[in-house]
């Protein structure tokens, strides 16, 4: 089921909720963490499926012809490291000839801005969806950086998804770009004095990769 305020879109069903229980959970070790962030990546991507442009077509199968419809969108990721890369294979599943961008972004601990150190994009042009991939929306402050770089290459559109966010970034985002369309598989309550969301998950990169 999916629940629509304006550009932000909440996919949620028992499956999301129990995955997600299991990956908030501060006992779950690093494997299962990994096969449920996973399964979470998939159905939060497969979701903005209602954004992308489809055509209709007729092929042929072993018994009949038979009219059916294709996406048919140019796809550009962009995943943010370090933590995209845990949803970009899951990307790659969903679209497998789509180029895929990298922005290296650090945040400072104690002002939580999103400092950067590497980027690489392939081609964006007004032909292009991108989407954008980081498991966390928590001050916005990264993925805010990245649409700030991409809105000046006139992109078709921009959708970002994510796992988990919280109502702060959200806010930060769709106040400066309201034509950006959010996706996530939960709201979470709000931000800490540590700028974590609460009751999220903890460092989703450190939980992912085995480094925490």
């Amino acid at each position: 089921m999916e629940q629509h305020s304006g550009n932000l879109i909440i996919a949620t069903n028992i499956f999301v909720e129990h995955w997600l229980s299991v990956i908030r959970d501060k006992s779950t070790p690093t494997s299962i963490f990994r096969h449920y962030s996973d399964l979470l990546s998939r159905e939060i991507i497969t979701a903005i499926g209602e954004e992308l442009d489809t055509e209709r077509l007729s092929i042929t199968t072993p018994l009949s012809i038979h009219k059916t419809k294709r996406i048919k969108e140019e796809m550009v990721i962009i995943s943010i490291l370090r933590s995209g890369i845990a949803m970009t294979g899951e990307a790659l599943k969903l679209f497998p000839d789509s180029p895929v961008g990298i922005f290296g972004l650090v945040r400072d601990e104690k002002t939580a801005v999103a400092l950067e150190y590497y980027w690489n994009l392939p081609l964006i042009n007004n032909k292009k969806t991108v989407l954008i991939i980081d498991p966390m929306l928590a001050t916005g402050g990264s993925i805010h950086h990245v649409i700030g770089k991409i809105i000046p290459k006139n992109p078709k559109k921009i959708i970002v998804a994510v796992i988990v966010a919280a109502p702060e970034g959200i806010e930060k985002i769709l106040t400066d770009y309201p034509e950006v369309k959010i996706y996530s598989c939960s709201i979470d309550k709000k931000l800490n004095s540590k700028k974590f969301i609460v009751p999220g998950l903890g460092d989703f990169g450190d939980r992912y990769f085995g480094t925490g």
